[in-house]
Formats: structure tokens, C-alpha cells, sequence
């Protein structure tokens, strides 16, 4: 694995952009106050990102707050960088060094260009809906910076736990199955079998030891599949 700073350096431009001049602050107040009307304080909004699903907690005056991966943090202590937008780069940085925060962006920041879905998990989840007072609160709690692991902690388990009370995630559970599908089946058992036969063979190994391993590997995936 590449240390942190030498990946920053290589794909993370220098480059700051300015803040927005005055005379747009009137233009953004009203931003804030359409988003208001089509979102409700803590609705869950989803929107695709890169080769996944985003999701955030609307919390009202056009602000999101969501669990996304960024590897600016660990490599930079300038906070105006930091709070710009996070690209698809330092995203991508931030899964493989395992490093993210629950921050607070603009709806368009959030969705990055893309259509947002509000509440799609409720027909989804068995549990109901917490008040919408009570998911925006949750998420202004956890604000702040997160280790980040694809399977195990993303931003799908973060706004279940906002909004149902339950730590889960359906692109997971998902991921996991397919992989299951793949590598846990009866197929991969017998070639493991003939590659382990093959390869005791190959280096004349005959110890029990090996013979048991060669002979254990391909059962446990058979019994699995």
C-alpha cells in the first residue's frame, strides 16, 4: 500500500477554488429555502456515486449530512481544502486507507450531479421511520471524523442508523452474496481439488500435514457451496 501523502501528492491537485463573491449570498438563500420545500429535516437522500450508492440525512437549509470516505484529512490540516467538495479522487483514496468523516455539505456537493431519491430504504426496512427531529439529530452527533470500511461501516450504514436505529447495509449484504455465488460454489470446489493435487504433485510434497490441507481447502468449499 502506497503511504497517504505520496497518493495525495500524485492525484490530488493543489489547487484551491475561491469561495463565492457576495453579491451570490442572496442566490444561495433561496437555494436553501427550495431545498427546504422539497426535503424535509432528516429524510434520507440517495444519490449513485462512482461505482456505488451515496446516502445522506437532510438536515434542513440545504445542508446533508453524510459518511463519505476522504483521504484530504489524514494528508492536509488546511480546513478550506478539506471542506470543499470531495472528488471522485480523494473518495476513491479514502476507501484504500480506510479513512472518512461525517461532514456537512450542500445538497449539490452531495449529490455531485446526480438525480436524488428521497426515502427509498422505507419500503425497504422492516423497521419504521424514526421522527424526522430525531434522524437529523443522530447525525449531527456522529459528526466528525470515522475510520471508513467498505463492508463493514460506509455511508448506508450510517444513515440505517439515523433513521431505523438498525447498523446494516443492503449494498453489502448484496456484495457479499454475489461473492458467496462466485467463490462458494461446487465448481470452484473441484478445481481447487485438482489444483491442490496437482501442485502436491508437482512439488512431491506427501506430509500429512499438506495432504490434510489439500484435502480440507476443497471439502470446506464444497460444504459451503
Amino acid at each position: 500500500m502506497f503511504p497517504p501523502h505520496l497518493l495525495a501528492l500524485i492525484f490530488i491537485s493543489s489547487a484551491t477554488a475561491q469561495p463565492p463573491p457576495e453579491e451570490e449570498e442572496e442566490e444561495e438563500k433561496k437555494e436553501k429555502d427550495r431545498y427546504d420545500l422539497m426535503f424535509s429535516r432528516g429524510d434520507l437522500l440517495e444519490v449513485p456515486r462512482t461505482l456505488f450508492t451515496h446516502f445522506g440525512i437532510y438536515l434542513g437549509g440545504g445542508r446533508v449530512a453524510h459518511f463519505i470516505p476522504d483521504i484530504l484529512p489524514v494528508v492536509s490540516s488546511d480546513q478550506h481544502r478539506i471542506k470543499q467538495m470531495v472528488t471522485n479522487t480523494r473518495l476513491i483514496l479514502g476507501v484504500l486507507v480506510k479513512c472518512g468523516s461525517v461532514r456537512v455539505d450542500s445538497v449539490e456537493d452531495f449529490a455531485y450531479g446526480a438525480e436524488i431519491i428521497v426515502n427509498p430504504m422505507d419500503k425497504m426496512c422492516s423497521r419504521a421511520a424514526l421522527q424526522g427531529e430525531e434522524v437529523a439529530r443522530r447525525a449531527e452527533k456522529l459528526l466528525g471524523d470515522v475510520a471508513y470500511s467498505l463492508l463493514w461501516y460506509n455511508c448506508e450504514h450510517f444513515v440505517m442508523y439515523c433513521r431505523y436505529g438498525t447498523v446494516m447495509s443492503f449494498q453489502t449484504f448484496q456484495f457479499c452474496k454475489t461473492l458467496r455465488k462466485m467463490l462458494l460454489s461446487r465448481a470452484v470446489a473441484k478445481v481447487t481439488a485438482v489444483l491442490a493435487a496437482s501442485l502436491l504433485i508437482y512439488l512431491r510434497v506427501m506430509d500429512t500435514w499438506s495432504i490434510l490441507l489439500a484435502v480440507l481447502l476443497p471439502f470446506l468449499i464444497w460444504m459451503a457451496s
